[in-house]
């Protein structure tokens, strides 16, 4: 059986149009917030110039871009995170998934995954959006981590990850389940595994002080080791300041990066990063705006496409 690729060396992007603090996801994600001083519009032409700044560190390093503009109408504050939408897989299969906010649900666009089908091979499409009807939500990538290579499948209980769903996810997708409790320092669910989790091709970063449940947290860490992952830890500042938030990628040379925001490359200390850097070169950009009134960082602004390349 021929092991999947844990990297892409192609990803997707939304350009924001109307980047901004969306209420409905604020009731619970807590990275959100929607203090300081700038206008709507402020908000928004902030986050396209980090857009725009991000992609070009990204494209200079030779990873492979896909940009696609978010449509003026109608207004989708968070469109810059496709991740929660949509996944390629490398067997030419899209899923799109149920999405819990009702103005998130606008995201989910035809007209990207025929942009993406123009390059990549897309055999079949299967639309799991039908589940919102029963308030069944199961947000791809955010509410999901996945280690490809040895298909586990990690996910924390939360508003927006359906432990069936996950559990269907799973058993369709022949991957391993792991669902267990993560919470913040409050006490509250962590809305997405992907804020306090990241896995690339032999690392681990993980908030493991998030996960209350000591049983719980001894089977993630044993997952993780069986799994020939080296595990660093984080600490829930770090959590806070997106150092879950992480992904690993290929480049067109075959190189890996560890994608990053400054605030996550800043607030690690300096041996995390060196045993970082000794399974991968890191990239960082400065996404504060979009973090602080998005609640989501570079992970999620990237949506992995492992179709594959037309001929």
């Amino acid at each position: 059986m021929k092991v999947a690729q844990q990297l892409a060396s192609t990803i997707l992007m939304v350009r924001p149009a109307h980047f901004g603090f969306n209420p409905e996801t604020a009731e619970n994600n807590a990275f959100q917030s929607n203090e300081g001083n700038l206008t709507v519009e402020q908000i928004s032409a902030a986050a396209q110039e980090e857009f725009d700044a991000f992609v070009d560190k990204l494209r200079s390093y030779q990873i492979q871009v896909i940009v696609i503009q978010d449509t003026e109408s109608p207004l989708k504050t968070d469109a810059v995170f496709p991740n929660n939408w949509v996944s390629f897989h490398e067997d030419g299969l899209v899923l799109t998934y149920p999405m819990y906010s009702p103005n998130r649900r606008l995201e989910r666009r035809a007209d990207i995954i025929e942009t993406v089908g123009e390059k990549f091979e897309i055999n079949t499409w299967i639309k799991l959006e039908n589940h919102e009807l029963g308030g069944r939500f199961l947000e791809a990538t955010g509410s999901m981590v996945l280690d490809r290579s040895n298909q586990i499948a990690y996910a924390c209980r939360s508003d927006r990850t359906h432990p069936q769903l996950f559990a269907d996810f799973c058993e369709s997708m022949n991957f391993e389940p792991l669902l267990f409790t993560a919470q913040d320092e409050e006490g509250n669910d962590i809305y997405h595994t992907n804020v306090m989790m990241a896995l690339g091709e032999s690392l681990a970063i993980i908030c493991l002080e998030s996960l209350p449940n000591e049983e719980e947290r001894k089977q993630v860490e044993q997952s993780l080791t069986e799994a020939g992952k080296e595990i660093v830890p984080i600490s829930f500042a770090q959590m806070n300041a997106f150092a879950g938030n992480m992904i690993e990628v290929k480049n067109a040379e075959g190189e890996n990066f560890l994608i990053m925001s400054s605030a996550a490359y800043y607030s690690l200390n300096m041996q995390q990063t060196e045993r970082i850097l000794a399974h991968t070169a890191i990239i960082h950009s400065s996404l504060e705006n979009i973090e602080k009134y998005g609640g989501g960082s570079a992970r999620c602004m990237i949506a992995e496409i492992f179709l594959s390349p037309k001929v």
